[in-house]
């Protein structure tokens, strides 16, 4: 079974270092370190996925809960993750796994399992599709295109969650075997992106018209977090860039608990997120309102 790491497909070599072309960083890798997603090692000047094949989470959910509302609704997906992230947020809600260096160093956790096995499982399971999901799928691409292959023989859709922060790259490497995508539009400021995320807004908004301009199914997700990216120009600025591509793409605005490291930020109230739904309808067709 494919389940040790792997040597990747998106690097190339640049002296004695390597440069990962998995997500929009581009990290500089030197001998025996990792990029920013602690997961892509440079060993012995090959660059490898230590997280192929080890699911550090996985859960049979609703599509509606990724959120997708508008593909393959009432459905059961097969969601998958792994350990890592390219963002560093600092109110994620599965900083366990996403940020895994924080509490288990270097050790890399989860459960073996093959993309074989897990198409197996999501068949099994009678589910429609499988989610990359939990964690940034965009760091295990590799992973998740052997997967996608697989999973489309079975007739399974492939679904991903993301932080929309794939290389062009990346991108074109998975675009064949992507089926829908929820992309996090986590705010609309270069200045949230790069304090709350250590990342760049301008890449995410590169991939949204990207996906939809290849036909990819797509919703977008915003975190509504009090006092962070809750302006209302803000938010109107949101709804206009989705509305500027398609006013009929989904937007979902979720409600924020208090995680992580904004222990102190309050939880979203009802009254915030009904007044976001009601900016986003003046621009969108079809806005929700989640995590209540």
């Amino acid at each position: 079974m494919e389940i040790q790491e792997k040597e990747v497909k998106l690097y190339k070599k640049e002296g004695k270092d390597l440069r990962c072309l998995a997500c929009a960083h581009k990290c500089l890798i030197s001998e025996g370190k990792t990029g920013i997603c602690g997961v892509r090692q440079n060993i012995k000047n090959k660059l490898y996925l230590l997280v192929y094949g080890r699911i550090a989470a996985r859960h049979i959910d609703p599509i509606e809960k990724k959120p997708l509302h508008h593909f393959l609704q009432n459905t059961s997906t097969f969601s998958i993750g792994t350990v890592g992230c390219n963002f560093k947020c600092n109110f994620c809600q599965n900083h366990d796994i996403s940020q895994f260096q924080e509490f288990y160093g270097d050790k890399i956790l989860g459960e073996r399992l093959s993309p074989s096995q897990i198409v197996r499982q999501a068949v099994r399971s009678s589910c429609k599709s499988i989610s990359y999901t939990y964690n940034e799928p965009t760091i295990l691409i590799e992973f998740v295109k052997d997967t996608s292959r697989l999973a489309r023989r079975k007739k399974l859709k492939n679904i991903m969650v993301t932080n929309g922060y794939l290389s062009l790259e990346s991108f074109n490497f998975i675009k064949n075997y992507i089926d829908a995508m929820n992309i996090d539009l986590k705010s609309f400021t270069e200045e949230f992106y790069r304090e709350r995320c250590k990342a760049s807004l301008k890449p995410v908004l590169e991939t949204i018209k990207r996906v939809y301009k290849k036909g990819i199914h797509l919703e977008i997700t915003t975190l509504i977090i009090p006092g962070e990216n809750d302006g209302i120009e803000e938010l109107k600025n949101i709804a206009k860039f989705i509305a500027s591509i398609d006013k009929n793409i989904p937007w979902h605005i979720s409600r924020f608990f208090p995680h992580h490291k904004l222990m102190y930020r309050p939880m979203t109230s009802i009254n915030i997120l009904q007044k976001t739904q009601e900016i986003g309808k003046k621009y969108l067709n079809n806005v929700y309102i989640g995590n209540i």
